[in-house]
């Protein structure tokens, strides 16, 4: 008998979250976010490119069905903000069109996410937004929160603690139709990363 010499197959990934618990999940994090903040008054979402942008335009949706008020939403790329850039070799990274459609001076800024890990992208995006003024508050909503901080940031409003190990990917799919969170095992890089 030969031995078989190829190369082992990843596991394939597992669903962690589907299309009817994401949506419940936002459902509720957008009545605690309206708890929290007493009503949509001076509310403005921002979004990490991409995954970020589209669960703040989700929540945006969902505030205006709560509360017949439609919030600003807007969308950053942090991609040039990030501390482990140089660190990373290879091309020039991809870079995004970031929007903020009114001043983000005295307002409740809610920075959006799908994932937080090590804490790195939301700390970018907090630095992108004060270089262009002076909120009166920054918030945080993520739909994972995957554990393994490498900065001291916590989100305010989380949808789902998914303790995972390091070398586990959380993937977040928000596409319509086959909207789901997975599990994988990431390929190893040597560089840690925020997804």
């Amino acid at each position: 008998m030969i031995p078989d010499m190829s190369p082992p197959t990843a596991p394939s990934p597992r669903i962690l979250l589907d299309a009817p618990r994401i949506d419940r999940i936002l459902r509720r994090m957008a009545h605690e976010i309206l708890e929290k903040n007493q009503g949509p008054k001076d509310l403005y979402l921002v979004g990490v490119l991409e995954g970020g942008d589209l669960l703040a335009r989700r929540l945006k949706d969902l505030i205006v069905s709560f509360e017949g008020v439609e919030p600003p939403v807007g969308a950053v790329d942090v991609t040039l903000y990030r501390d482990d850039l140089s660190g990373r070799g290879g091309p020039v990274p991809f870079l995004r069109q970031s929007h903020l459609p009114i001043p983000v001076d005295g307002r409740k800024i809610l920075l959006v996410d799908d994932v937080l890990f090590t804490g790195r992208t939301v700390r970018a995006a907090m630095d992108f937004l004060i270089d262009f003024g002076r909120p009166s508050r920054i918030m945080l909503a993520v739909l994972v929160d995957r554990g393994h901080r490498e900065l001291p940031i916590r989100a305010d409003f989380v949808g789902k603690n998914l303790p995972t190990a390091r070398d586990e990917k959380v993937e977040v799919d928000l596409t319509p139709g086959t909207e789901a969170v997975y599990l994988t095992r990431s390929e190893p890089s040597g560089v840690p990363h925020d997804q």
